[in-house]
């Protein structure tokens, strides 16, 4: 069985709670990534992606430079561990109507930040899962949220 480990992002781009937002979205364009993990004392405690970007900054007519990246970012964070089977994480991610996981390892008192987990990872890899998905959407007779449905439709011919 796959696992997250089998899949994920080892190198994550990070940025600090107490980052702004116009800094965040010159290190999602640098990078050319659509979200970054954001940490607040070397802990996962949020996302923050495009559409935090433009519905929490942009659409809400903030001051890039002043808002700060926890005031925009999603949270609470879900997370998974790197032995999390696959099906588990596309569970999760459906349920909580998300795309991305950051991959957290527990260690003694620590939880690390060891990688990171997409639907799109896991379609490129894993496309039967998808294919599961959509049929499942067309069984209960209702349209995928917004953010899945992209990725569905891009990966399944």
């Amino acid at each position: 069985m796959l696992t997250v480990r089998d899949v994920m992002v080892k190198k994550v781009i990070v940025i600090r709670s107490d980052q702004n937002v116009k800094r965040a979205a010159q290190m999602m364009a640098q990078f050319g990534i659509g979200c970054l993990v954001v940490l607040k004392d070397n802990m996962v405690a949020g996302m923050l992606t495009e559409s935090d970007l433009l519905d929490r900054a942009l659409a809400a007519v903030v001051n890039p430079e002043t808002t700060l990246v926890d005031q925009v970012m999603s949270s609470p964070v879900i997370t998974v561990g790197p032995e999390t089977s696959l099906e588990d994480a596309v569970e999760l991610m459906f349920k909580h109507k998300i795309k991305k996981l950051p991959v957290v390892e527990q260690k003694v008192d620590e939880r690390r930040l060891v990688g990171l987990v997409t639907l799109t990872d896991i379609a490129r890899l894993y496309p039967a899962l998808i294919k599961t998905l959509k049929k499942f959407f067309e069984m209960i007779g209702e349209e995928p949220p917004r953010n899945l449905e992209k990725v569905m439709n891009f990966y399944i011919v």
